[in-house]
C-alpha cells in the first residue's frame, strides 16, 4: 500500500535551511543564482517619481539606473540590486557601526552589562577586543522590538535616526509606497558561520506597509518560502548594499538566512565611486541637507580603515518597518 505524506506536516523549508548551512559554498552557488535571475525585471516601476533629489544626499545612484526585479514565485518580493554609490555604502556601515549600537538605543550585549559606545569601547585600543566585537548581534532603533513578547509599546520607543527614514522614504516612494512612515528598525550584526533561524515577521500593527531590508559588507543567502513551512522556499544571494523589499504577499512568508558567504567583490572600495558630494540645496522630509552632506564625506580612505575591517569578514543587515497604521501617532490611538 502506498504511504501518502502530508506534505502540510513536512518541513520543507528547514529541509533546504539546513542543506543551505551544511553544505560548501561552490556546491550550491549556480543553482542560487539560476533561482536569483528567474525572476521579471522591472523597468519604470514606479509612475510617482521620475527622480528623487534626495539620492545623492544619501549615497544612492539615480533612480534612472537602479535595477529591480519581482519574483514570479513571490509576488510583492523586490530586489534592489545595489543602488549605492562606493561612498554610500561606507555611509551606512558606518552609521550602523559607530552610531546605531550607542544607547540609548538597545543592544544585545544589555542583558550581560551596560555598555554606552560600543564602538568606541571596541577602538579604544591598538588591538580590538575580539570577543566584544563577536558579541555584538544585534541593535534596535525606534519602536525597539521586544524579543520576548514581540509586541510593541510606547514605554519601549525611542528615536529612529533621521537619515535612516528619510533613505527609506526615498526607496518607498520609487516603489509607489508614498504614504510610507519607518518607525521600527533591527539592525543585524553577522559574521561567518552565523546564521538566521526561519520567522515571519508580524509583531507591527500596520502588515500591509512593505519591510526594507539593507545588506551591507559580506554576502549571505537568503531564503524565502510561503506562509507556512511546507512550502520549498527560494534562494536568493544578497551581496553589500542590495535592498530586498518584502511587500504584499510576501510580507509573512517564512524567511531565514542559513550562511554567510565570502563577498566576490568590495563595493565600498570602488574609488572611482569615492567622489564627494556637494550642497545643492535639496529640500528634504527629515533631517537637514549640511548634516548629510558632511557626514557622507568623511568617508576617506582615512577615516574609513577600522569600518573597512570590520566588514572585510562581517555582514550587517538593517530591517526597517512601519508599525503604526497611517491614521496613528501612537499605540494608544
Amino acid at each position: 500500500m502506498k504511504r501518502v505524506i502530508d506534505t502540510k506536516c513536512e518541513d520543507n523549508f528547514m529541509k533546504r535551511f539546513k542543506y543551505y548551512k551544511s553544505n560548501k559554498t561552490e556546491s550550491f552557488l549556480d543553482d542560487v543564482e539560476k533561482i536569483q535571475y528567474n525572476t521579471i525585471e522591472v523597468n519604470n516601476i514606479s509612475n510617482v517619481i521620475e527622480n528623487d533629489p534626495r539620492t545623492d544626499l544619501l549615497g544612492l545612484k539615480k533612480t534612472i539606473n537602479w535595477t529591480t526585479y519581482t519574483f514570479k514565485k513571490h509576488p510583492g518580493l523586490f530586489l534592489i540590486l545595489n543602488p549605492f554609490t562606493s561612498l554610500g555604502q561606507r555611509f551606512w556601515i558606518r552609521k550602523c557601526l559607530e552610531e546605531y549600537p550607542k544607547k540609548p538605543n538597545k543592544i544585545n550585549i544589555d542583558v550581560e552589562r551596560h555598555i554606552e559606545d560600543w564602538w568606541s569601547e571596541l577602538c579604544s585600543s591598538d588591538k580590538w577586543d575580539r570577543k566584544l566585537q563577536k558579541k555584538l548581534r544585534w541593535t534596535t532603533l525606534g519602536y525597539h522590538h521586544n524579543w520576548d513578547t514581540k509586541v510593541y509599546s510606547e514605554e519601549n520607543r525611542g528615536e529612529l535616526p533621521q537619515e535612516l527614514a528619510e533613505l527609506c522614504d526615498v526607496v518607498a516612494r520609487y516603489l509607489g509606497y508614498v504614504n510610507f512612515k519607518a518607525e521600527a528598525a533591527i539592525v543585524n550584526y553577522y559574521h561567518m558561520g552565523s546564521t538566521l533561524s526561519a520567522h515571519t515577521d508580524h509583531s507591527e500593527v500596520n502588515l500591509d506597509a512593505p519591510l526594507f531590508s539593507f545588506s551591507f559588507g559580506q554576502s549571505a543567502i537568503f531564503l524565502i518560502g510561503g506562509h507556512d513551512k511546507s512550502h520549498e522556499p527560494s534562494a536568493i544571494l544578497l551581496n553589500s548594499g542590495d535592498i530586498l523589499v518584502m511587500s504584499k504577499q510576501a510580507r509573512l512568508c517564512y524567511h531565514a538566512v542559513p550562511k554567510i558567504l565570502p563577498a566576490s567583490t568590495q563595493p565600498w572600495n570602488d574609488h572611482e565611486e569615492l567622489k564627494t558630494i556637494t550642497y545643492n540645496d535639496v529640500k528634504t522630509k527629515y533631517i537637514n541637507e549640511t548634516i548629510l552632506v558632511t557626514e557622507i564625506n568623511k568617508n576617506t580612505d582615512k577615516e574609513w580603515t577600522h569600518f573597512g575591517s570590520y566588514v572585510q569578514e562581517s555582514r550587517i543587515n538593517v530591517n526597517v518597518r512601519q508599525v503604526l497604521m497611517e491614521n496613528q501617532k501612537t499605540l494608544d490611538d
